[in-house]
């Protein structure tokens, strides 16, 4: 979730559009979320493990 916040980040800065630029932060910000809660413990979505 990180990596496609961070790929759509990228292509929203090089395309100078704003809503793909916005929708990549949201990205990083939900990964981040989930990343946080699985590091914790926590089970993320009904699994403790997504491999």
């Amino acid at each position: 979730m990180i990596l496609l916040g961070v790929i759509l980040l990228i292509i929203g800065f090089i395309a100078k559009v704003s809503i793909i630029w916005t929708l990549g932060i949201i990205a990083i910000v939900i990964g981040a979320i989930l990343a946080i809660l699985g590091f914790a413990g926590r089970e993320v979505g009904g699994r403790k493990h997504w491999y």
